[in-house]
C-alpha cells in the first residue's frame, strides 16, 4: 500500500532542524512541496530529493507516491490538501496510508518571535506608531499596567490575558524605538531579554547557583541584598512617578515618620505602615469599588 506523510515543521525554527525520525523519512523517500522555501533548500542541501509541485492535489500526490512520498507542509500547513487527501482516502481506504508527522514544533515562547515581527511592521507601516517616541508612549505604559493590575484585583484572569498583551506591546514598542537610537546608545528586545535572564540568574542563587535557603523570607532577603549590591555599582533613584501608596510601600521601611507631624499625609502613612504585609494600593482600590457598587 502506498504511504503519504504530511511533514509539518515550525517556521520559527531554523530550516533543517528536524527530529531524527523526520530526517530518516526525508532521506528515504521523495519530498514534495508547493514552493521553494528555506526548509526545502535545507533538505536538498542535506541530500534529500525535493520536487516542487506547481499545482498540488490529492491525485498528484498519490501518483508520485511510489510507493511513498513526503509532503512538506507550508506555514499554513496546507490544510486544503490534507483535507482533500483525507476525503479521498476515506472513500478509498485501500489506496494509501496517510500519516501526519511533526518534524519540528514551536518551543514555549516561540510566538514571541511573531510578536517582534508584527511590532517591526507596525513601526514601519502604521502612521501613528511611526510618530511615537519613548516620551509620547510613557503614559500608555502606566495605563496598560494599571488595567492589568485592576484585572488581577478583580480576579478576572480572562481579562488579564488580554491586558498582558497590551503591556507586552509597550515593551516591544519601546525596544523597537531603541533600535533607532545612535549606535552607542542603541538596544533591542534581545538586549532586554538578555538583561532579564542575567538578572534572574544573579538574583536567584538558590535556583541557579546551588545556594541553600531555609525559607521564603531568606529568598527575599537574598534578592534585596543582591539588589543593593548591584546598585552600589549602578546607583538608582526613587521613582517618584509611582502611585503614592505604591511609593509609600517602598519608602516607609527606610524612613521614620516624626510623631509630632499630624498632617494628613503623615496620618495616612502611619496607617499604611501599620500593616507592612498589606497591599495598600489594592486595598484602597477595592474599597473604592465597593463604595461605587453600593452607590
Amino acid at each position: 500500500m502506498k504511504r503519504v506523510v504530511l511533514l509539518v515543521t515550525s517556521p520559527r525554527l531554523p530550516a533543517g532542524l528536524l527530529t531524527a525520525d523526520a530526517w530518516d523519512i526525508v532521506r528515504a523517500h521523495p519530498v514534495l512541496a508547493a514552493q521553494e522555501s528555506d526548509q526545502a533548500a535545507a533538505l536538498r542541501a542535506a541530500g534529500a530529493s525535493v520536487e516542487i509541485v506547481e499545482k498540488p492535489s490529492a491525485e498528484v500526490i498519490l501518483a508520485k507516491a511510489q510507493p511513498a512520498a513526503v509532503w512538506l507542509a507550508g506555514p499554513a500547513s496546507d490544510e486544503h490538501l490534507a483535507r482533500d487527501l483525507g476525503l479521498r482516502l476515506a472513500r478509498e481506504p485501500g489506496l494509501a496510508e496517510l500519516e501526519l508527522m511533526y518534524g519540528s514544533w514551536d518551543p514555549s515562547g516561540a510566538r514571541l518571535l511573531d510578536a517582534v515581527t508584527v511590532t517591526d511592521r507596525l513601526r514601519v507601516e502604521d502612521p501613528w506608531k511611526r510618530e511615537q517616541t519613548h516620551r509620547s508612549l510613557a503614559r500608555y505604559l502606566l495605563e496598560e499596567a494599571y488595567e492589568a493590575y485592576d484585572s488581577i484585583i478583580e480576579g478576572d484572569l480572562a481579562a488579564l490575558r488580554g491586558e498582558m498583551g497590551d503591556v507586552l506591546l509597550q515593551v516591544l514598542l519601546h525596544s523597537r524605538l531603541a533600535e533607532e537610537l545612535p549606535e552607542d546608545e542603541r538596544w533591542s528586545i534581545d538586549d532586554v531579554a538578555g538583561d532579564f535572564v542575567d538578572k534572574m540568574i544573579r538574583r536567584n542563587p538558590h535556583v541557579f547557583s546551588g545556594v541553600t535557603v531555609e525559607s521564603t523570607q531568606e529568598i527575599i532577603d537574598n534578592w534585596e541584598r543582591i539588589k543593593r549590591e548591584e546598585r552600589q555599582h549602578e546607583p538608582g533613584k526613587t521613582t517618584w512617578a509611582l502611585p503614592a501608596l505604591v511609593l509609600a510601600a517602598k519608602i516607609l521601611p527606610k524612613v521614620t515618620i516624626p510623631e509630632d507631624d499630624d498632617s494628613l499625609g503623615a496620618r495616612i502613612l502611619r496607617v499604611v505602615a501599620g500593616d507592612e504585609n498589606a497591599d495598600a494600593e489594592a486595598e484602597v482600590r477595592l474599597a473604592l469599588r465597593r463604595y461605587m457598587d453600593a452607590s
